[in-house]
């Protein structure tokens, strides 16, 4: 930036900044991305500047104009970026000027400190709109490839190991519930980022008759009554990143739980389950061996949740040693959070895609749930039915376990005399225990597996999240 700048850096300073210098502290390579949110937080400050005489009124509409017409150069991506003015706001500022004497008043009774604030909460306010919409596409994906494989049963595991039979279906749900967890924290945390910074200045407010609550709720910043909601501490108003933490800290466990919808996905695909087939839009080849498709795009999720749960390291770090209030530091944050917001936008919807595209091999998956042993709990649960304590019939069971592998048997080829062998408790009627449709049915209380239950639960979920029903 010269000394003659129409945006100069201070009559403090008989220079610019060194080149080194200039280029070792400008932001505007990825603040840019705040242009929108910067442009019409200025124009609701022109407005009000406007309503409490600083500026007239044809100084409004010459401010309005212009900033209007510099918002549809960037849109069209026709505005030159220019990093010697160092950030999004002093090019837009130095465009603006450029084109109307009025321009200089505008930053009357603002910091760069409020207005950043002010541009990054706005952001952080579209990006969890945005998010919740895809938060819901990858529900609804999932809702429908339930309803779609709705009798389809698999194994579920425990330590990777074959424990009990579960609904595919109820295998979904259960990320369907992980991820309502995810919206409702986004939902929580719009409280928190929904509250306006701007004229709390650099630190300490402004002596001018500055009408806050006329510009949150211009913008926006309004309660559920549709009151304003200002920043109560100046100080804090120009400090505080607990909401982009906060927005952070909810989007590394969003990209924990699409990780782990990644890793079964990568685990039913596998030739060794052979639950599922991806489609070939979702899957890619090898350079090498011609006969390869992997699950690049779900492997690709679960890597780049690493990256978001670094981001929320990286911001917690870079504020955990600040004094009060607004330090250079804090230009770094930025990054931080638009790579995570990317990110796990990206990935959810990426995931929904997937998911939409993926089929399941229903007959490899009923041979796999088809293993008796998985019913070992049931036999226990049928012998406390005839009186015998849990631990007991445990122990019996584990016994009938270890008679079937001794004599190269499953559990429902044993004889009903070998059976009582173990536990003179059981009958002939032990051996209906391994009717996939009855232990299926016997599981009917709230959230189990049973089919009326998952049925239930799929309904549930259609009309929450209005999926046509294909039932």
């Amino acid at each position: 930036m010269t000394k003659n700048s129409p945006v100069s850096r201070s009559g403090r300073f008989g220079s610019g900044p060194g080149a080194d210098v200039a280029q070792f502290t400008e932001s505007i390579s990825f603040d840019w991305r705040l242009w929108r949110q910067d442009i019409i937080g200025s124009i609701a400050h022109a407005t009000m500047l406007e309503k409490i005489g600083i500026l007239s009124e044809s100084e409004l509409s010459e401010i309005t104009q212009s900033l209007e017409q510099i918002g549809q150069e960037i849109e069209d991506g026709k505005f030159a970026w220019k990093p010697e003015l160092e950030d999004v706001h002093m090019n837009i500022e130095s465009a603006l000027t450029a084109r109307t004497k009025a321009g200089a008043k505008l930053h009357t009774g603002r910091s760069r400190n409020d207005q950043v604030a002010l541009d990054l909460r706005m952001w952080v306010r579209d990006e969890i709109l945005e998010l919740h919409q895809e938060i819901r596409l990858l529900q609804r994906a999932l809702v429908s490839f339930g309803r779609k494989n709705v009798k389809a049963v698999i194994p579920g595991y425990t330590h990777l190991q074959r424990a009990q039979p579960v609904y595919f279906a109820h295998h979904l749900l259960a990320y369907v519930e992980m991820l309502d967890r995810d919206y409702d924290r986004f939902a929580d945390s719009f409280q928190r980022v929904n509250v306006c910074p701007l004229g709390s200045g650099a630190i300490a407010g402004s002596t001018l008759p500055l009408d806050r609550e006329f510009v949150a709720a211009f913008l926006g910043f309004v309660d559920a009554g549709d009151k304003p909601v200002v920043t109560a501490n100046s100080m804090d108003a120009v400090s505080d990143r607990d909401f982009v933490i906060e927005f952070s800290s909810a989007a590394a466990l969003l990209a924990v739980h699409l990780s782990r919808l990644a890793e079964d996905m990568i685990l039913w695909a596998s030739s060794e389950f052979n639950f599922i087939k991806i489609g070939d839009a979702y899957t890619t080849g090898s350079s090498l061996m011609p006969q390869k498709k992997n699950p690049d795009v779900a492997e690709l999720t679960r890597g780049k949740s690493g990256r978001v749960i670094g981001n929320l390291v990286s911001l917690l770090v870079l504020l955990k040693g600040l004094p009060m209030t607004y330090n250079r530091d804090l230009q770094e944050d930025k990054e931080r959070l638009f790579d995570t917001a990317d990110t796990v936008r990206a990935c959810t919807r990426l995931m929904a895609g997937m998911i939409g595209a993926t089929s399941v091999n229903l007959d490899h998956c009923a041979r796999a749930a088809g293993d008796p042993t998985l019913l070992a709990t049931d036999l226990a649960d049928y012998l406390v039915k005839k009186g015998v304590a849990f631990r007991q019939a445990h122990h019996s069971v584990g016994s009938l376990v270890a008679l079937a592998e001794a004599r190269k048997k499953t559990l429902s080829q044993l004889t009903v005399a070998e059976y009582r062998s173990i536990d003179a408790h059981f009958a002939a009627d032990v051996k209906g225990l391994f009717d996939l449709n009855k232990a299926f049915a016997a599981r009917n209380s709230t959230g189990a597996p049973g089919t009326a239950e998952v049925k239930k639960q799929l309904m549930r979920w259609e009309k929450s999240l209005r999926v046509e029903s294909e039932a």
